[in-house]
């Protein structure tokens, strides 16, 4: 039995220790915003954040999970950073298929947590290790850009 901390809410479940955490939210839990992309934390899609950085589920065990609080794309929602980044994600237009976009989005809020008023390289850098299929890249950017400009103008 492991006890998990998703979006505030303590879950218990009884599964493996060595269970992928993100089979753990999505066949468990039914947090089906991270996808399975490839299994070896090379794409992204899987990504949350766990104690405020972001991870690969795909290859973080429960057992590592357990203790720490993890937020879903599903709890970006009560995060006012979540907000600004989903927000600018409309507004660029940036989704197509869609199957990246809540990967991209978590590493996108990491990244302004962290870096508030990141430089152009900075963005590329941290959002380089996720994967679109559609190629929407530059909008991607842009979103990221317009999310760190209304954050430092403190816009909701």
């Amino acid at each position: 039995m492991a006890r998990l901390q998703v979006n505030g809410q303590a879950r218990d479940i009884d599964v493996p220790d060595d269970m992928p955490l993100l089979w753990a939210l999505r066949d468990e839990l039914g947090m089906t915003g991270c996808k399975f992309g490839c299994g070896v934390a090379l794409c992204g899609a899987c990504t949350v954040h766990m104690d405020g950085a972001p991870v690969r589920t795909c290859i973080t065990p429960v057992s590592a999970a357990a203790g720490h609080a993890i937020t879903t794309i599903e709890g970006m929602q009560a995060d006012r950073v979540g907000q600004v980044v989903q927000r600018a994600w409309i507004e660029q237009n940036v989704a197509q298929c869609g199957y990246c976009q809540a990967g991209q989005i978590m590493t996108a809020v990491g990244l302004l947590k962290s870096t508030p008023a990141p430089s152009e390289q900075q963005i590329e850098e941290a959002m380089s290790g996720n994967i679109c299929r559609c190629g929407t890249y530059p909008r991607i950017r842009a979103a990221v850009q317009q999310a760190a400009e209304l954050l430092a103008q403190g816009g909701q």
